[in-house]
């Protein structure tokens, strides 16, 4: 442990009796069990027998204060241990005043059941000399009631060997039955008061059982009490042998306190002594330590500030061959005597500094990064013009296509107009049929008015027909494109779903017609459209899960047909 002077040192020592490695600011070093070594300031005077003297005699003082330490340690140990003592003697007079209490209480307790007990006894006596009484009662009514018994079967007898005589017993045999008449009487008291007697005993009997009981658990009792007695007898001869244990540790102690006390006094008076004799050698000793101590600060105080200033002068000729490559010889080389004034410079240097950073971050690629963004813009303004000069040329492209578009549309939808027309009246029979385009819109993107006139009917927009004839006009539409450009192949899906037969007939008729230039495909379900087809393809199922193909030629059919009339002719 580091202290900051000898006597802390000291102080910490004792505390920690003298068990720690310490070493002082100044040098000294304490080792455990109290000697002081070494130290940075050393005694140069002369004086080197007063030097070797005061060292001894510091020794001989630890010495002799490690031996006062340990005499007020061992004193201090005495006593807490007498402390000690007296608590543990107080702790147990405390428990033998609870087990004399407890003692006195399960004396009384005994006592008591002994005397509950006497009683239980008494009264257990009392119950069987009543049992006994009540028994020989019951033997007696018992006997009463035989001997009542039997004088009245003889009464019975008597009055049966009465019955038959004369008249002048009549009065004989209404006594007797008046005395058997008393008799039972007496019998049925008797067998009342027998009854009475019974439950008596009875009870007498049940009350005899619960006290055994109770004198055998009051028994029990007193045995449990008369153990516990024992134990408390014993805790209280083995508590007082404890305190007289303890009064003779304490006598002890005390006399080993006193002798220690006489021990400490005269270390004391040692120590006291030796401190006196020695007081001038330490004085000087700490005057000429002081002012050791003071030369070598202020010495170790101007090597610092020297190293410090060397270390400065260091980092300054770092700093200016980092910053600009110079020598300290080229610097005076180069020094401007118009610069005399420190702070003034200084003031300018911090000045350049704040303009230098208002510039921001320095960019060494700088060069380098302009020609790369130069090239750049370049090739991009060149892409850029490019684009610019197809967007043009596209626009004219576009224009010139709608403009194309618009004529080839208008000329287009002139001749669809004419085809529509014709192909309406052919699949009406009459009527009228026109096709025009949204007025004040492009040609382009203008939505087409169909009007549709049936025969019969005055012109109207087509939304104003009927299912069937909105069908029939879409078809017509259909077919009049179809005419104007017909295609080679068609495919139509029941597209006559929604028309009449007689409808159905004039598309089917149109529809032969249009199969010269161009093949049609028809998926229909009506017989009208089926009897024009030159070939009908039919899909059947003749077993489950299995598919067929079925095809016929009306072509052929009507060929045949025809050959049959023609020979039926020639015929």
């Amino acid at each position: 442990m580091v202290v900051d002077n000898l006597d802390h040192a000291n102080a910490i020592a004792r505390k920690y009796n003298f068990s720690l490695h310490l070493v002082t600011l100044e040098g000294e070093y304490l080792n455990p069990g109290g000697s002081i070594s070494g130290g940075a300031f050393k005694n140069k005077s002369n004086l080197l027998g007063r030097s070797r003297e005061l060292k001894d005699l510091k020794l001989e003082v630890e010495k002799l204060k490690s031996t006062f330490e340990e005499a007020q340690r061992r004193i201090d140990d005495i006593a807490t241990a007498v402390e000690l003592s007296k608590d543990d003697v107080e702790s147990l007079r405390e428990d033998l005043h609870e087990l004399d209490v407890n003692l006195s209480s399960a004396k009384v307790r005994y006592d008591q059941l002994k005397s509950r007990e006497e009683e239980k006894k008494n009264a257990s006596e009392k119950l069987n000399e009543e049992k006994n009484a009540i028994t020989a009662e019951i033997d007696e009514l018992i006997a009463l009631q035989e001997e009542g018994t039997k004088k009245a079967e003889e009464i019975s007898a008597e009055k049966e060997s009465l019955t038959g005589a004369d008249s002048d017993t009549s009065e004989e045999i209404e006594r007797l039955t008046e005395e058997v008449e008393k008799e039972k009487q007496k019998y049925q008291s008797v067998q009342i008061e027998e009854a009475k007697k019974r439950s008596a005993y009875d009870f007498a009997g049940q009350n005899i059982i619960r006290l055994t009981d109770e004198i055998k658990e009051l028994e029990n009792e007193r045995i449990t009490i008369v153990e516990q007695l024992k134990e408390h007898e014993y805790d209280r001869a083995r508590i007082n042998s404890e305190i007289e244990e303890a009064k003779a540790a304490i006598a002890v102690s005390s006399e080993e306190i006193g002798r220690l006390e006489l021990i400490s006094k005269e270390n004391s008076e040692i120590r006291d002594k030796l401190s006196t004799d020695n007081k001038e050698f330490f004085v000087k000793s700490d005057e000429i330590n002081t002012r050791l101590g003071n030369l070598e600060k202020e010495l170790i105080r101007l090597s610092d500030r020297k190293k410090r200033l060397t270390d400065s002068k260091d980092a300054q000729d770092a700093y200016i061959w980092d910053e600009y490559e110079l020598t300290l010889h080229n610097c005076e080389t180069m020094r401007d005597e118009k610069y005399d004034s420190l702070p003034a410079l200084k003031r300018q240097i911090s000045a350049i500094k704040d303009d230098i950073k208002a510039l921001g971050p320095v960019n060494v690629n700088a060069i380098e990064d302009y020609k790369e963004l130069f090239e750049r813009h370049e090739f991009m303004t060149t892409q850029r013009d490019d684009l610019i000069e197809a967007e043009k040329t596209l626009k004219d492209l576009i224009k010139e296509l709608d403009e194309g578009m618009r004529t080839r549309f208008a000329a287009k939808f002139e001749e669809i107009k004419v085809e529509f027309d014709k192909a309406f009246k052919e699949l009406f029979g009459g009527g009228k049929g026109e096709l025009s385009l949204m007025e004040d819109e492009d040609i382009l993107e203008a939505g087409i008015r169909v009007i549709a006139q049936p025969p019969g009917k005055k012109l109207q927009n087509m939304m104003m027909l009927s299912g069937g004839e909105k069908a029939l006009t879409a078809i017509a539409l259909l077919f009049a494109i179809q005419n104007l450009k017909p295609s080679p192949f068609c495919l139509l899906d029941e597209i006559e779903a929604a028309l009449d037969d007689s409808n159905v007939d004039r598309f089917a008729k149109y529809l032969k017609k249009l199969s010269d230039k161009s093949q049609f495909i028809v998926i229909t379900h009506r017989r009208g459209t089926m009897n024009s087809a030159d070939c009908l393809y039919g899909i059947t199922m003749q077993e489950k899960g299995v598919s067929a193909l079925v095809s016929v030629s009306l072509i052929e059919a009507d060929i045949d047909r025809e050959e049959r009339e023609n020979k039926k002719k020639r015929e």
